[in-house]
């Protein structure tokens, strides 16, 4: 057997692709825990880098490697969903600050699609750009279906994810620290509005309450902007 014809067999069911990632993530877990867990290099960023550094090389190519890997992605309503159990544990928590939330979300889900879109319309990007960047701050299930509704590249809407989530938690933690804010409730809501599944995770690394609070932020957001930007997108 040549080596296209056993690449094309490899290549036609799932096991590459989800062999690829599962390896990518391992040794990204491996690497963060070496160089001492560094807040700028999380480990689903290193996986993403490993991943496209070995697709690109080996000559897979993307359409191949996503259609195998494809079905992963259907897990993800599935782990957005379990978030609800930390929620559920830290209610009495989440009902004594109700009214801040409500107050604090539309502006803030508001601001995280806006800045993105006035940062790139002023640099001249085209209107798929636009259309791409406007979720950026919404978890991957419900990022991906905005993307499409308002006609953006799911492709570029994940990579624009990717960015956000590791910025977020950068900055969300200097700030913090900065103004001296030491409410995981505060942190973690902050985390999960603006910096979806990644700021999450960050958030669950400080404490449960934190993790439930980005939980919280996480989904309302989603919800708001599903609800929100197509409707103001079909308007424009």
């Amino acid at each position: 057997m040549t080596e296209t014809n056993a690449l094309t067999v490899l290549t036609a069911g799932p096991m590459l692709s989800v062999a690829l990632t599962l390896g990518a993530f391992i040794a990204a877990q491996w690497l963060f825990s070496r160089f001492r867990k560094p807040l700028w290099m999380p480990p689903v960023l290193i996986a993403a880098v490993l991943l496209a550094v070995v697709v690109a090389i080996s000559g897979l190519g993307f359409d191949r490697y996503y259609n195998g890997a494809a079905w992963l992605t259907v897990l993800l309503g599935p782990t957005t969903v379990a978030l609800g159990v930390p929620l559920y544990q830290q209610m009495h928590h989440i009902r004594a600050l109700w009214k801040p939330i409500v107050m604090t979300l539309p502006l803030a889900a508001t601001l995280a699609a806006v800045y993105a879109l006035g940062i790139a319309w002023l640099m001249g990007a085209t209107p798929l750009v636009l259309a791409s960047l406007a979720p950026k701050s919404v978890t991957a299930p419900i990022a991906m279906g905005i993307a499409e509704q308002v006609g953006g590249s799911v492709s570029l809407t994940l990579g624009a994810l990717l960015i956000t989530g590791v910025l977020a938690s950068l900055f969300v933690d200097w700030m913090a620290r900065w103004l001296k804010i030491k409410d995981d409730r505060i942190i973690g809501f902050a985390l999960g509005l603006n910096g979806h599944a990644i700021g999450t995770a960050r958030a669950f690394e400080i404490s449960p309450m934190a993790g439930a609070f980005a939980s919280l932020g996480m989904g309302l957001t989603g919800v708001f902007t599903a609800l929100i930007l197509p409707l103001i997108w079909s308007l424009g």
